[in-house]
């Protein structure tokens, strides 16, 4: 059991984490109430104007001290993780090395956090647009890749200069936290990095609070559109910029000359990986009909090699939802689409929080799972005559986060690429697929602003002009 408490605040309420297999409790996590969670962007002001100056080597020396020490502390991360959201270790093993992988990356941004010399009319006039840090930045992570995504929330942000304040999840507390601890114990000071834990019932309060302290200049977001949209309207209401990674409806277009194999390993992947419980995760596989009877049939054939899921083995590739809530939706989204005349080309299966892989055929608009984020373990083929009605039904959908196209013809692939309303867009590549240096967002209700590399420093930095004159200047009367 993961037990989260602050030294300070020893006498404070506590509440539980259960797991989502057993239902016995994994974590006690302190229950922040709002007057906590103001007092932890007070910290984050008071550490902001010593941390904004520090030069970027002493930096980026800090976050080499947080890698080594992630390094060392992987296996009690590792276990949180599952015992908190049940997932599988591979992917626990994912997060934490995809946490390094993105310290390193934000590390080496240290020194590029750059300006640009501006020519200026004015004779002696120098003019220097300038990145400076914004100021206190709140970043909110999700439970689906509680390490990951919660590192992404606060690392950037850091080393632009600013002091961030994480809102952990209610269903991941302790990874949260524990993320707060390893920046505290690798020499970062005190009020730098403060984390926030809270039961569910008090996150609009918490969050509204945090938006609207005034410290707070930036606020970034990563979880549901319905939440998203909540978070952006208040950041907008008081003048706050926010980056939201939001929802997705991920399309992988499979062309009549796709390599067959290939795009039937990244579907099942993309679909399937995690329970289908990431933002990237294909939901929709957009199929030539030349070709379709075969991908479904291999498709199939390659589902049933995956582990059928076991509640005494929670740890193989098909591991639990995140509760029993989520594998009903999608057992009625299945139960919709197939009443309206899709076909169910694998058992269906539901047991608490598991559910058994499901390839469903010949989906069609009208079907609440063509329109609806399914964020479970549904590869849903949608079947089409060309090209053209391939990308028409993948930007078919509110969302806008990743798409991917199959087929060997890399100058039509590239042409499909270019029209899909998507931020991002894989050729000959899984859905579920990112880089660190990589910039990473969606477009229309899958958000806006990015993560990720260079692209990052501009989401959490201001961009000041300042201009020195250099020889007299005459000024009318």
């Amino acid at each position: 059991m993961v037990e989260t408490t602050c030294s300070d605040t020893t006498s404070a309420p506590l509440f539980e984490r259960r797991s989502p297999i057993t239902g016995a409790v994994v974590t006690r996590a302190v229950a922040a109430n709002i007057a906590a969670a103001r007092a932890a962007a007070d910290a984050a002001a008071a550490a902001f104007p010593a941390w904004s100056v520090m030069t970027p080597n002493d930096r980026r020396a800090k976050f080499q001290c947080a890698i080594d020490l992630l390094y060392k502390r992987a296996d009690v991360f590792m276990q949180a993780m599952l015992d908190e959201t049940a997932i599988a270790a591979s992917w626990a093993k994912h997060n934490v090395m995809g946490a390094v992988g993105m310290l390193r990356e934000v590390a080496a941004l240290a020194t590029q956090i750059t300006g640009e010399v501006i020519p200026s009319d004015i004779p002696g006039r120098i003019a220097l647009a300038v990145r400076r840090p914004a100021g206190v930045v709140l970043g909110m992570a999700p439970w689906n890749a509680p390490l990951l995504l919660g590192i992404r929330a606060i690392a950037t942000p850091l080393v632009c200069g600013n002091t961030v304040v994480l809102k952990a999840s209610e269903l991941c507390p302790g990874t949260h936290w524990m993320i707060g601890e390893l920046f505290r114990d690798s020499g970062f000071p005190d009020g730098v990095v403060n984390v926030v834990t809270h039961e569910a019932q008090m996150a609009p309060g918490i969050v509204e609070a945090l938006i609207t302290h005034p410290a707070v200049r930036r606020v970034n977001f990563t979880g549901s559109t319905r939440v998203g949209r909540i978070v952006g309207e208040l950041a907008g209401r008081h003048l706050k910029p926010a980056v939201l990674e939001l929802g997705g409806k991920s399309s992988l277009i499979v062309l009549a000359d796709a390599d067959l194999e290939q795009a039937v390993s990244a579907a099942a992947f993309g679909a399937f990986g995690n329970q289908g419980q990431i933002c990237m995760s294909t939901e929709r596989i957009v199929v030539d009909e030349a070709v379709a009877d075969d991908f479904v049939c291999h498709l199939t054939t390659k589902v049933a090699t995956l582990r059928t899921p076991d509640t005494s083995d929670s740890r193989g590739p098909l591991v639990p939802l995140i509760s029993c809530e989520a594998a009903k939706r999608i057992e009625g989204l299945v139960h919709d689409a197939v009443d309206k005349g899709a076909v169910l080309h694998t058992p269906l299966h539901v047991e608490g929080a598991f559910l058994t892989p499901i390839v469903l055929d010949r989906v069609k608009p009208g079907m609440r799972v063509y329109e609806e984020e399914s964020f479970g373990p549904v590869a849903a083929i949608v079947r089409v005559r060309d090209t053209d009605q391939a990308v028409t039904v993948a930007n078919d959908t509110e969302y806008g986060l990743v798409a991917a196209v199959f087929g060997r013809d890399l100058s039509r692939t590239l042409t499909v690429a270019q029209r899909l309303a998507a931020g991002v867009c894989h050729i000959n590549g899984a859905t579920v697929s990112g880089e660190p240096q990589l910039p990473f967002g969606g477009i229309k209700a899958s958000g806006f602003g990015r993560f990720g590399g260079k692209a990052a420093i501009a989401e959490f930095t201001d961009l000041q002009l300042v201009t020195v004159q250099t020889s007299a200047q005459s000024y009318p009367a």
